[in-house]
Formats: structure tokens, sequence, C-alpha cells
């Protein structure tokens, strides 16, 4: 496994954007950040996912296996592509609390939301129970994969009530008032709603 983990940092390390790593080391937000773009971060993935480096992945036991040790790695890339790999259906729920956790930086945490939370089979339980925490960023991991869940689908009664009464009192979360515009978007009935928590439109 940490034959193949090398492989993929020299890849990553020769698609090393300067300018893009040299800012993101000011900000002290990561021990390793090459700058490398989320679009080759996600053509990586799906190559990885095809099978198209199996010669250098010959010691991975599986892709859950590969997508925790990325994960596990403090380098910026490495975390993103964890996100893109992570099978869903292998991704038990103590897990996904502890990687949501782990989290130090918006950008993982929308990273996170983006590509692994959204589609999980229990990411409605997760983002409410995260929006119901007191610490900030798991607050935010909720607010984002509900951003991603909302924007699909139609919330339950008894759903809505309890979004549009806890991000009421997280609006200086901008990711709260971002899901609530989205919600607010999707109907007159919940533009009226939405309304009623805060006067943001």
């Amino acid at each position: 496994m940490n034959n193949f983990i090398n492989v993929i940092k020299k890849e990553l390390h020769a698609q090393m954007n300067g300018v893009a790593s040299a800012h993101a080391r000011q900000t002290a937000d990561y021990r390793i950040n090459w700058g490398v773009e989320l679009p080759r971060l996600v053509n990586i993935a799906d190559e990885i996912a095809r099978g198209d480096w199996n010669e250098a992945d010959r010691t991975i036991s599986s892709m859950r296996s590969l997508a925790q040790a990325l994960w596990n790695d403090s380098t910026r890339e490495c975390k993103i592509l964890a996100c893109m790999l992570m099978p869903e259906e292998e991704m038990p729920e103590e897990v996904c609390d502890i990687w949501a956790e782990s989290i130090q930086t918006e950008e993982i945490a929308t990273m996170f939301c983006m590509y692994l939370t959204k589609r999980l089979p229990y990411a409605s339980t997760k983002a409410f129970e995260w929006i119901a925490h007191e610490e900030r960023m798991l607050q935010t991991c909720g607010y984002l994969t509900l951003c991603h869940l909302i924007r699909k689908y139609d919330l339950s009664e008894e759903a809505e009530a309890e979004f549009l009464d806890q991000a009421g009192a997280a609006l200086d979360n901008k990711y709260a008032t971002k899901a609530l515009q989205i919600y607010a978007s999707k109907s007159v009935e919940n533009r009226r709603k939405a309304k009623k928590v805060a006067d943001y439109l």
C-alpha cells in the first residue's frame, strides 16, 4: 500500500501548481499542499478507479483501504482523492464520523461533502446530527451535505421543521445561509417559510 501511495504522491508532485502551492503554504492549512487543481484530481481518481494504474496498485487490498490510507496522509491532495475514491457502500457511519471530526479546513469539508457524504445511504441522518453539534466544522459538514441533498430531494415535514429551526439559529455560518437559500429557491412556499427564519433574500 505504501508503495502505491508513493506512486500517487509522485504524480501529484509532478502536477504541482507552484503559485497555488506557495500561497497555500503561507496559510498553514496543510502540512503538504502541492496546489494540484481539482479537475486533475478528478482525472487521477477516475484513472485509479478504472484500473489504469494496475501496474502500481498490486499492493491494494481494496479501494476502501486505499481511500483510508490516503485520508490518513496529511497531504491536501491525498485527502481529496480519499473522498473521491471511498466506496459509499463500504463507509460505516462510525468511520464517517471519525473522518468528519478530523477535518480542519473548509476546503476539505467541501470536498468531503461534495464527493463522499452526499453519496452515503445515511447522508441525511449524518447531516442532521452534525448541524446540531456544537463543533463548528461538524456543523459546516452538516450544512454542506444538506446543500447537496436539498438540491436533489424535498425534505419531509419533520426534517424541514428541524432544518429551519437549526439553520435559523446558525445564520452566522455561511453554509447554513447557503442551505437556506437553496431550500428557498425550490418553491414559493419554501421561500415564504425561509423568510420567517431570516430576511436574507
